[in-house]
């Protein structure tokens, strides 16, 4: 069983490396005939390959695809033959550490369609593969290339809009997931999970291999690597702390009806139903007051020997500013009206 399969249309520089991959339908774990169909037309062997096809492949493609009865990638295929950018086919039999661009953007292909989780895809070393790029009204530019596509715009009365400069372009320049809500979609890059019924706001942030399960409304960040349940509410400006941002190799995740105050943020997971007050920022070390039914300090621990537990409650006490957790009696319930995507 093959891991991905995906047709793609890329963005090369002068010197013909890739900077970047669109690939409309990529496949998950594909029918291996339709993968040994694609191997035999193109004459590649078995392993991890990245193909850029001339016009004489991509119609022998087209032929063998439509002959094996796998329709829909050959229609794919066959309105790739139009295209004025290079088409690359890929091939992935294992989940191996990238060795091409077009391999890491159809692992982040697989994240933004909903088609593999947040942990699930290997994406070790794959910012050595990422160029820095200008991405721009005009699409990726080479950031050696752009003053003179700067200076081409001018001279035709145009502005080329650089929108942004990074490795990760937005998420819906590439796929818009069903169901969703995105108020600006600058802040959410490609390889996020976004998934249905999910609200980002303005101020919200989803990094790759990060996201929600479900309806979820998030007015803050969520960090890479970090998950978020179904039903949770991240309230302006909160924060959560990823793999990349202080959480080493802990994995963070919100579960399910949680809510995060506003300017609040974790470094531990939490479970379900869990509630950090505004302003609170829980780290692994954070000194927290575990109160009893009576509200008396029963235990003080470390902030990380709560982790994953549910129905906790995370407050500052007003007087001394001491941190408590105690237990969690009212539950979060998102707005059905706010929350109808569709």
């Amino acid at each position: 069983m093959s891991f991905a399969f995906g047709i793609g249309i890329g963005t090369q520089n002068k010197q013909r490396s890739w900077l970047e991959v669109y690939y409309q339908d990529p496949l998950y774990m594909p029918d291996p005939d339709l993968v040994d169909t694609a191997r035999e037309a193109l004459g590649q062997k078995a392993g991890n390959v990245a193909i850029e096809l001339d016009k004489a492949q991509l119609e022998k493609l087209v032929t063998a695809l439509e002959q094996g009865g796998f329709e829909e990638q050959a229609r794919l295929a066959k309105r790739c033959l139009k295209s004025v950018r290079p088409v690359v086919v890929t091939l992935l039999d294992s989940d191996d550490t990238a060795a091409t661009t077009p391999e890491v953007y159809l692992k982040l292909h697989l994240l933004s369609h909903r088609l593999v989780k947040p942990h699930q895809v290997n994406l070790q070393g794959i910012f050595a593969l990422l160029p820095n790029l200008a991405w721009t009204s005009e699409g990726a530019i080479d950031l050696d290339e752009l003053p003179s596509r700067q200076l081409k715009a001018r001279s035709e009365d145009r502005v080329l809009e650089v929108k942004s400069v990074d490795k990760f372009p937005q998420m819906t320049d590439y796929v818009v997931p069903r169901g969703v809500r995105i108020a600006d979609t600058a802040r959410v890059r490609l390889g996020a999970y976004i998934g249905e019924g999910t609200t980002v706001m303005h101020e919200g942030f989803v990094n790759f291999n990060a996201g929600t399960e479900g309806k979820s409304m998030i007015e803050g960040r969520i960090s890479a690597g970090v998950i978020v349940g179904e039903g949770s509410d991240l309230g302006g400006g909160c924060s959560t702390m990823g793999t990349l941002s202080g959480g080493g190799n802990i994995v963070i995740s919100i579960g399910k009806n949680c809510l995060l105050g506003a300017n609040a943020g974790v470094g531990i997971p939490l479970g379900d139903r869990c509630t950090v007050e505004a302003g609170l920022y829980l780290t692994s070390g954070t000194k927290v007051a575990v109160l009893d039914d009576q509200n008396r300090t029963a235990k003080t621990v470390k902030a990380r020997d709560l982790a994953g537990q549910s129905d906790l409650l995370f407050r500052r006490n007003s007087e001394n500013g001491a941190v408590e957790c105690k237990t969690n009696r009212t539950a979060i319930e998102l707005n059905e009206v706010l929350h109808a995507n569709n």
